[in-house]
């Protein structure tokens, strides 16, 4: 679960980094300023020091812009190495996530301790069941030698009173991939060979230690350039910035922002929902592929070719959502910017992608935007709101929760191929992908359409977003419900034909 205290100090770093691109004339000399900003006095918010709040809110600005961490041992200041930032295109020094040193704690990583809660016991359970001899007793409390300790947890299961806490690092607790270990001065480290950029490490990170690039910077110099820059927002947004802030509000907002146009994710979802549909009667429900797996989500899809390459093939090759909006957005305006405006923090992984970098010009999440209205002193909830038309169905709208996404697959067919059984299989969250691709890979799901989806719950509770997950579920069941049409023509097949062929 999100910390609110972390995200409120990310959003004003987001929020103080747009002000500056959008207005000042000096930004190298306004950028270095941004840490007294966040710290302005002696009295430190959110650390024990004002320093050390300055040099992770100076790292953060680095973050915000693209550019990756100073080093340790060497003098360099907040805005070195800006000049190859400030452009009006996509930038930003991989890796994407990141730890910042000076803001992570150290969390013990997998350690058992015993705590104040030990009472001395005479029966000594803790003691008799440790196979290692780890745990003997020291003052008349249990004490744990973690030299010889196991990690095997059987003195905790022992206590009575449970009395031995197991400490586990929170980030690498929430990491599905077991991306993080601990560096050689015990702070947290990402092997970026593992990581498939999901971002709940940063979500579940109690500092605010790790965090990933944005590109609103280079965003905002586009929109100052006077480039054609149009909005691509992905389904999840329903809710995200207050219940009064509607669809027609929201457009009106983005406009407010420099944004010539606003675009539905959820048509590209739809184009994308009765292909995969086609797709599951002609191949595998016909036997000449085993199974399907979905391929809108691209953490479940870097997972499924980073760590079980075999099944990587199955990947469905029907454009993701946000392409399939670029792509049509690009057939009738070549010249427009497209910023996928979303929940996930992979999205901007897969927009870098060869095929996907020429189509999508931007990624920023809802956080980020957030920070952009800030700067620009715009309340979603309180815009005057625009009329609008919507052309999104309720299947593609769906995508955003878990199970949506099948579950509109699965309407598709039930309503164009009444004929052909549907087996649907769906996980959420990437310690579940990875046991049913595990099931997968042993034939337990032969002729399934399986849908996975890298954060618990699907879109709506992508790291990038604002609002707890559950209400944001609620938000976007409800248009779904009030969507004019409930499934996307059959037609739309030959619309996802055509702009595959863009490639």
């Amino acid at each position: 679960m999100k910390s609110q205290r972390v995200t409120n100090l990310r959003r004003k770093v987001f929020a103080e980094v747009a002000r500056i691109a959008y207005e000042s004339e000096n930004p190298a000399s306004d950028l270095e300023e941004i840490p007294y900003v966040i710290t302005p006095d002696e009295k430190p918010k959110y650390r024990e020091s004002v320093y050390r709040e300055r040099q992770i809110a100076a790292e953060r600005v680095r973050l915000a812009m693209g550019l990756s961490l100073r080093p340790a041992n060497k003098p360099v200041s907040i805005t070195a190495g800006m000049d190859k930032s400030t452009i009006a295109d996509k930038y930003y020094e991989p890796p994407l996530m990141q730890v910042i040193p000076s803001a992570c704690d150290k969390c013990p990583d997998n350690e058992y301790c015993v705590s104040d809660q030990c009472r001395n016991c005479l029966s000594r359970a803790c003691v008799k069941v440790c196979p290692k001899g780890a745990v003997s007793i020291v003052n008349g409390k249990s004490y744990i030698d973690q030299s010889k300790c196991i990690k095997c947890g059987k003195c905790k299961a022992a206590c009575p009173y449970d009395a031995i806490a197991h400490h586990k690092r929170p980030c690498a607790a929430a990491c599905g991939v077991k991306a993080i270990s601990s560096d050689e001065y015990g702070r947290a480290h990402i092997d970026n060979e593992k990581c498939v950029a999901c971002g709940q490490c940063m979500s579940a990170c109690p500092f605010g230690a790790i965090a990933d690039k944005s590109q609103i910077f280079q965003l905002i110099q586009a929109i100052k350039k006077g480039d054609e820059v149009v909005a691509a927002v992905a389904p999840a947004i329903i809710g995200q910035f207050g219940a009064k802030a509607t669809v027609g509000k929201m457009k009106s907002a983005l406009l407010a922002l420099g944004f010539k146009d606003v675009y539905e994710v959820a048509v590209g979802a739809d184009v994308g929902c009765i292909a995969e549909a086609h797709h599951y009667v002609k191949e595998v429900s016909t036997g000449k592929l085993p199974f399907l797996f979905t391929s809108c989500c691209p953490a479940w899809a870097v997972l499924v070719k980073k760590q079980f390459p075999d099944l990587a093939s199955e990947v469905s090759e029907e454009l993701t959502p946000m392409v399939a909006t670029a792509r049509s957005i690009k057939v009738n305006r070549p010249n427009a910017r497209v910023v996928f405006i979303g929940p996930c923090a992979a999205k901007k992984l897969e927009a870098s992608r060869r095929t996907v970098r020429s189509y999508v010009d931007f990624v920023i999440t809802f956080e980020e935007l957030a920070g952009m209205f800030d700067a620009k002193n715009i309340n979603p909830e309180e815009i005057e709101e625009l009329p609008v038309k919507l052309g999104a169905t309720g299947a593609g709208r769906g995508y955003a929760c878990s199970g949506g996404v099948a579950s509109a697959i699965e309407n598709c067919i039930n309503e164009y191929y009444p004929e052909t059984e549907v087996k649907i299989q769906h996980a959420e969250g990437l310690f579940e992908c990875k046991k049913i691709l595990t099931l997968a890979k042993a034939g337990k799901f032969n002729g399934y359409m399986i849908e996975g989806m890298g954060c618990p719950g699907g879109c709506v509770a992508g790291v990038g977003t604002i609002i707890p997950p559950e209400r944001a579920k609620t938000a976007v069941e409800q248009i779904v419900k009030e969507s004019e049409q409930s499934i996307p023509p059959k037609e739309m097949e030959d619309l996802a034909e055509k702009l595959t062929k863009m490639d």
